[in-house]
């Protein structure tokens, strides 16, 4: 093993420290379990792709197309303050305006070659002459970016976005300006890419020649903005793409910093990513060196981000750290620990290296952390200290945050130290300090079984604390690695109770072990059906009956529903400018509305809560209050809001059936017979109108008809295809598996009452009809006559593409379609068509909304949903 020692001569931190990784005994926690990203593994060629240049790059493409999207759509603010630059700069002497542009212009193709050489006669010359290659690789990568787009928008742009990026030229020549000002994009490029500490003279640079463009005529605001915006973006997807040299610091580097920090480091051995054992002279104790760098704090920034925006319960610092910030925040969440009494490791210095990595030295602590013990190492007294600990955090409002095997290292005497404060919070609020309860719990139910992780609990904090973490008792209030030991416990417990055999939790991991060929018990099956987490809810109630089970609602926000926000806002942003695009106002016409037709409108509107009413509760065997159905499915049109297509209205129903009193298997079922009456229905219905709509006069000239015979012929095709192919068809059969587990079971005892599903059959007919008459007499109301059947022909195939769209209500999906299949199939305008589509989202979708948060609200009230 070579080792590095702290006594050589001339030391100029360029020897490498090589060796195997520590063993487990060092004392050296893992950092396995925490939710952080992994560390990385540094490739053969001594370069890393940092997640920070690829959030970069993503962010600096969406500023460049935000930036052409506002420049076509918003031409008179951009032409204005063109204008009002162009008039600054009439104020300044051509001439003097002209030698400016020259003396910028020269100063900026300078610029780099200064840059470079500064670099190059640095100390580290060979990190030096990669980072300066790849800021010229950055600056040509740019450039070309900027004739890309300077040829794209002269030859295919629109007028009204060149006419926004350029104007006349200043020298009287023929011609206007470039679109992107390119001067500016690779020396920025250049500066980004090649690592350039001391920015303030090439900032001062850049600035003084894109005024200079400005003042001379050669560039408008916009055009100098794209040039910075291609240089800045250019420069990180370089760095993405090639890499950039590994920025962690040598071990002399490790060494000099801890001498400085007046220790006595004498040698340091490699613990594994990003950690380094240093031994120290004069007999004093080893340290624990952790470096953090800044695509290590990156990495996680995106995940706290993301769990900020998400969880109620996400950190309170700001999501992106510097490593700096974030050893202050370790250091300071360690040194609140100690003072609370909590074993821990002490902080013997730290120290930064450099603007991009920062180190925490902790003292050596000699022991294992718990994922490392074996199961008769285990004892009830351990269990006890841990949950000690957590005491003295609790009492001092100190959150971990990170409470997973590798947190808990135990010593030789057996007492527990908790470590890894990175994720923890000083002044942290009840429901954090509960989850952090909920966490342990967790952990140590993995090792030893939730009947002694409970009772050394309750011996410790007392039955009532222990007991006002059951709301926190679910996945998602744990650290990602417990949610995956979970599952796999889980998995091995169900195994077990299928065969008749036990489980062993030896490691944090459950092993299925062999037994008699006898029936397993009821505790086992149904501690296989609910879990490990469900039992050690059994076992707290039994020490605490009157404990509040019922979860802590922590998600702020799900995927689902951002997902349906961020769909909603791009659909309306394409949406919009066709208002103020077609050749007939859609507003003015909507505004001319026959007042009969659209009154019609409304009524048929709102009959197809009440259809929809009949076709829901008639698919439901138990007797359903009718009026709680009908403000169920108004309180659906709020639910679209916030959900995609109809997933919002099966979740109302299928809550409404609960609260009813129908077990939750028989509800879903009950909801998916409905849905899957509704979808046979819809297609003949589509057939229907399809051939109606062919008898009609012109009909041999229809699209539709082609259109839906080829839709359904393809996706025959795709049936056949899914079906001839093994894996595909268990993919498939294990989808359809709960469909005729209970969906056809739950048909069949439908058919025995023939009168409530002629009710549902005639409920689902309805609704469609009731919406086929709104959108028709809406076309009526603004003066257009289009046949009924080609109407409804384009509801219900615009209907179908809504239902799949992740948008709350369809929409873009549902609005699109009809627009387009009104002006094919219905032979509108598309004026009229947009007019008519408007009015109908208004009548279906907007106007419902208040009237249905009324509704859930009074049926929440009364415990119906």
């Amino acid at each position: 093993m070579a080792i590095v020692t702290g006594r050589t001569n001339g030391d100029t931190g360029g020897s490498e420290a090589t060796g195997t990784p520590v063993p487990a005994d060092t004392g050296i926690p893992a950092r396995t379990g925490t939710d952080r990203p992994s560390p990385r593994a540094v490739p053969e060629t001594g370069r890393i792709r940092q997640p920070v240049a690829l959030i970069r790059l993503l962010a600096g493409l969406v500023a460049v197309a935000l930036t052409l999207l506002l420049a076509d759509y918003a031409q008179a603010t951009t032409g204005g303050i063109a204008a009002d630059v162009a008039g600054a700069a009439e104020l300044v002497p051509r001439p003097l305006a002209g030698l400016a542009g020259g003396l910028t212009t020269a100063a900026v193709l300078l610029l780099p070659v200064v840059l470079a050489a500064r670099r190059l006669l640095g100390p580290d010359r060979r990190r030096a002459l990669q980072q300066v290659s790849d800021g010229l690789l950055a600056a040509v990568l740019a450039y070309g970016a900027t004739l890309a787009l300077d040829l794209w928008a002269d030859r295919f742009a629109p007028v009204s976005l060149l006419a926004a990026l350029t104007q006349g030229r200043p020298d009287g020549v023929l011609g206007h300006t470039e679109p992107v000002y390119g001067y500016l994009a690779p020396v920025l490029a250049f500066m980004t890419a090649s690592g350039t500490r001391e920015r303030r003279v090439p900032w001062a640079v850049l600035t003084l020649s894109g005024l200079a463009g400005l003042a001379g005529g050669y560039a408008t605001p916009t055009a100098l903005l794209l040039g910075l915006l291609i240089g800045w973006t250019g420069a990180h997807g370089t760095l993405y793409a090639v890499g950039t040299p590994d920025p962690l610091p040598r071990p002399g580097d490790i060494l000099r910093a801890l001498h400085e920090s007046g220790l006595r480091p004498v040698e340091a051995h490699p613990a594994g990513p990003d950690r380094y054992l240093v031994h120290q002279g004069d007999d004093r104790p080893g340290l624990d060196v952790q470096l953090l760098d800044r695509q290590a704090v990156t990495a996680a920034a995106v995940q706290r981000a993301w769990r900020r925006l998400r969880l109620r319960t996400a950190p309170h610092p700001r999501a992106l750290r510097s490593p700096r910030a974030g050893l202050e925040h370790e250091a300071l969440v360690t040194y609140a620990a100690l003072a609370a009494g909590v074993r821990t490791r002490r902080i013997a210095a730290t120290a930064g290296l450099g603007q991009d990595t920062a180190l925490i030295a902790y003292e050596r602590l000699p022991g294992r952390t718990l994922d490392l013990l074996a199961d008769q190492e285990i004892t009830d007294e351990l269990l006890a200290d841990a949950w000690r600990q957590l005491a003295r955090l609790q009492r001092r409002e100190v959150a971990h945050r990170a409470l997973v095997p590798s947190s808990l290292l135990v010593d030789g005497t057996g007492a527990v130290h908790l470590v890894d404060f990175a994720d923890g919070d000083i002044a942290a609020s009840e429901l954090v300090l509960r989850c952090d309860l909920a966490q342990l719990l967790t952990t140590l139910a993995l090792r030893a079984g939730a009947a002694r992780s409970v009772r050394t609990a309750v011996a410790v904090l007392g039955p009532d604390t222990v007991g006002a973490a059951l709301p926190l008792l679910q996945p998602i209030a744990l650290a990602r690695s417990t949610r995956h030991a979970l599952k796999r416990a889980d998995r091995a417990t169900a195994t077990a109770a299928r065969t008749g055999g036990t489980t062993a939790r030896a490691g944090g991991t459950a092993k299925v072990l062999p037994a008699p060929r006898t029936a397993p018990d009821t505790a086992a099956a149904d501690g296989a059906a609910g879990g490990l987490l469900e039992e050690i809810r059994a076992e707290v109630l039994r020490t605490r009956p009157q404990a509040v089970v019922r979860p802590v609602r922590l998600e702020r926000l799900k995927p689902r529903t951002l997902l349906a926000v961020v769909g909603g806002v791009v659909a309306g942003w394409l949406l919009i400018p066709q208002l103020f695009a077609a050749e007939d106002n859609p507003i003015a016409a909507v505004a001319d509305a026959d007042p009969a037709w659209l009154a019609l409108a409304l009524v048929a509107a709102a009959l197809s809560h009440v259809t929809a009413a009949m076709g829901f509760v008639g698919f439901v065997p138990e007797r359903l209050d009718f009026r709680n159905a009908v403000l169920a499915q108004l309180a659906g049109a709020f639910a679209k809001l916030v959900s995609p297509g109809g997933v919002g209205g099966v979740a109302l129903n299928t809550r409404l059936l609960q609260q009813a009193g129908i077990p939750t298997a028989q509800a879903l079922s009950s909801v998916g017979v409905g849905q899957l009456i509704g979808l046979v229905l819809h297609l003949l219905q589509l057939g229907a109108f399809v051939y109606l709509l062919d008898l009609q006069p012109g009909g041999s000239e229809l699209d539709a008809l082609p259109a839906v015979v080829g839709g359904l012929a393809g996706a025959a095709a795709l049936l056949a295809v899914v079906s001839a192919v093994p894996p595909a068809r268990r993919w498939l059969a294990a989808r359809l598996r709960p469909l005729t587990a209970e969906v056809l079971p739950r048909l069949l005892d439908l058919l025995r009452s023939p009168a409530r599903l002629a009710v549902g059959l005639t409920g689902q007919l309805m609704v469609s009809i009731c919406l086929i008459g709104c959108l028709y007499c809406c076309t009526r109301a603004i003066g257009r006559e289009p046949s009924f059947a080609s109407v409804a022909v384009v509801f219900l195939v615009g209907n179908a593409a809504g239902n799949v769209a992740p948008t709350p209500g369809g929409a873009g999906a549902v609005d699109g379609a009809l627009i387009t299949l009104l002006q094919q199939t219905a032979s509108m305008e598309k004026g009229g068509a947009l007019a008519a589509v408007a009015m109908y989202r208004l009548l279906t979708l907007i106007l419902p909304v208040l009237p249905g948060w009324a509704a859930m609200t009074w049926l929440q009230r009364r415990r119906a949903l």
